[in-house]
C-alpha cells in the first residue's frame, strides 16, 4: 500500500453504518485504502459487500460514520455542503452504471454542463467538450440526446463528461454493468487509454475479466478489505499455468 503523504487518495479506519429502526447494517467495517496519483485501482467483490458505498464516499457523495479520509493530503470529514460540491466538480469525475445522462440535454450539453459552474467561457467551455466528445469517439453525435443512443454510445458519452474538466481522479462504479460484451470491452479501453495518458481511476467491478485490467485489485468483502492483488503477479501466475499447459482464459 501506498504511503498516505504520496497519496492522492487515503482513507484510514473507515466505517460506515445505515441505521433504520429495525436493523443496523455496517456497510464498511474499518476499511484502509491508499491511491497513488496515476494509479488505476479496481474494487472487486460481491454484491452487498459495500464497493459503491465506498465510491460514494470517496468521491463524497456520502460521509463515513467513522475513520479518516484525505483527498490530495487534506481532510474533507469537516467540509461544507458547497465545498464539497465545488471539490466534486473540479477533482472528481463519475462514470455510473446507468449512465446518469440528462434526457432533455444534447449530448454536447451533457458534456458541457459540469464546466457551467466553474465560471468558464462559453468558447473554452465548447472546445473543452468538443475535444472530450472526440476523445470518445462521438464528436458526431453532439446533437443527439441519450434516448436516441445506444448503451455502450450513452457509456462513452458519459465517460466524456467525466473527464472534460481534467479531475484528479475518475471514479468509475460498474462502467460496464449494463453493456454487452463488445460495448463493455470498448468503455474499459477507454479507461485504458485514460490511464495510459495519466489519469487515476478507481473502478468499482463484480466482474474478474475486467478487474484484471487494473494495476491493482482491492478485494472487498462484508465491508472490509480481505486481499490485495498486483497486476505483475497475476500476470506472472497466469503466464505460470499456462507453461505448465492450463488453459487460461
Amino acid at each position: 500500500m501506498t504511503e498516505s503523504n504520496e497519496s492522492l487518495i487515503h482513507v484510514a479506519d473507515l466505517h460506515k453504518v445505515f441505521v433504520t429502526e429495525e436493523v443496523e447494517t455496517h456497510a464498511l467495517a474499518g476499511v484502509h485504502l491508499s491511491i497513488a496519483q496515476g494509479e488505476y485501482v479496481s474494487i472487486a467483490g460481491p454484491s452487498g459487500c459495500g464497493k459503491s458505498t465506498l465510491m460514494a464516499i470517496l468521491g463524497l457523495l456520502d460521509s463515513p460514520t467513522q475513520g479518516d479520509y484525505r483527498l490530495a493530503g487534506e481532510p474533507v470529514a469537516d467540509l461544507s455542503a458547497s465545498q464539497r460540491a465545488r471539490i466534486r466538480n473540479r477533482e472528481v469525475g463519475f462514470i455510473f452504471q446507468s449512465f446518469n445522462l440528462i434526457g432533455d440535454l444534447t449530448v454536447f450539453e451533457n458534456v458541457e454542463l459540469p464546466l457551467t459552474y466553474r465560471g468558464m467561457s462559453s468558447a473554452e467551455r465548447k472546445k473543452r467538450a468538443l475535444d472530450a466528445l472526440e476523445r470518445v469517439g462521438m464528436s458526431h453525435r453532439t446533437k443527439h440526446y441519450p434516448a436516441q443512443l445506444s448503451g455502450g454510445q450513452q457509456q462513452r458519452v458519459a465517460v466524456a463528461r467525466a473527464v472534460v474538466g481534467s479531475p484528479s481522479i475518475v471514479l468509475a462504479d460498474e462502467p460496464t454493468g449494463n453493456l454487452d460484451s463488445v460495448n463493455s470491452e470498448a468503455v474499459m479501453a477507454l479507461l485504458g487509454e485514460l490511464h495510459r495518458e495519466g489519469a487515476t481511476i478507481c473502478m468499482v467491478t463484480h466482474d474478474p475479466r475486467y478487474a484484471r485490467h487494473a494495476q491493482r485489485t482491492v478485494h472487498l468483502f462484508d465491508g472490509r478489505i480481505v486481499e490485495e492483488e498486483e497486476a505483475a503477479r497475476k500476470q506472472q501466475e497466469s503466464a505460470e499455468l499456462k507453461q505448465s499447459g492450463f488453459d487460461v482464459a
